[in-house]
């Protein structure tokens, strides 16, 4: 699979008169909870032509294809992933640090890497996994049958929560990481690895009784970062400087 999408990134260039710079996996596959049959949810940064940027008109910035062999592909221009990363947008940061990389050309994901401890941002970190471990908690697993997978969808984002927390770093892409460094409860990590385990087997989880150990951590932790997110600092603004360099940088070591 990997080489067709390489290929789709190949036609995807050629379509749209682009450069991609940069092509991950963003989803389970990444985060290590994938299934037989999950999708590969392909995320890639991207640059068009300096004309394409000489215009008194905006123009669509990002290119969205979902394709019939389960690859969901899903770009962003370059000038809409600066100011994103300005904002420290966590799924971004995530792309930047996935274990699956398709494509990596040029210079400017290793400089925004580097420039990402200065733009990381606890405080709108924590908020956007801790919006979407309550929105799945409260969705999927508040009733005494559940759909079980969804555990993942809440666990993962609380425990990024609590890399946060201890470390003020973006957390790792891996699940299993952050189960090892931010559960000690032995019986809970025992039957979050009984769940994960199912999962990678390729085990079928729809709807099952709840499991009431992993119920109570979850609660508990969600409650806790709601009070305790409120307490962070104020959002820094970090200068748009060093990114308007990088731009005109990237700009002129491709299209030079």
């Amino acid at each position: 699979m990997k080489k067709q999408i390489e290929i789709e990134l190949k036609r995807i260039q050629k379509q749209h008169n682009i450069k991609v710079l940069y092509a991950v996996e963003s989803g389970s596959r990444a985060w290590g909870f994938a299934s037989t049959d999950s999708d590969w949810d392909v995320r890639f940064i991207y640059i068009h032509r300096p004309e394409w940027y000489l215009s008194i008109d905006e123009k669509r910035d990002n290119i969205e294809e979902i394709l019939p062999n389960t690859i969901d592909l899903a770009g962003w221009e370059l000038r809409k992933t600066l100011k994103l990363f300005r904002k420290s947008n966590p799924p971004l940061f995530e792309w930047l640090r996935s274990p699956l990389i398709y494509l990596k050309q040029f210079s400017t994901t290793d400089k925004l890497r580097e420039l990402t401890k200065d733009y990381f941002n606890p405080k709108s970190c924590v908020y956007h996994y801790l919006h979407m471990a309550e929105g799945n908690y409260r969705d999927y697993l508040q009733t005494d049958i559940v759909r079980v997978k969804k555990y993942f969808y809440v666990l993962r984002p609380i425990l990024a929560c609590k890399w946060i927390e201890r470390t003020n770093t973006m957390p790792p892409m891996e699940f299993h990481d952050l189960v090892e460094t931010q559960i000690s409860n032995k019986k809970l990590r025992t039957e979050i690895e009984k769940l994960l385990t199912r999962k990678q087997n390729g085990e079928e989880l729809d709807k099952e009784p709840k499991i009431q150990i992993i119920n109570d951590f979850l609660e508990k932790e969600i409650a806790y970062f709601k009070n305790q997110v409120k307490q962070y600092d104020q959002e820094l603004k970090p200068g748009t400087d060093r990114l308007d360099d990088l731009f005109r940088s990237t700009l002129d070591e491709i299209w030079k």
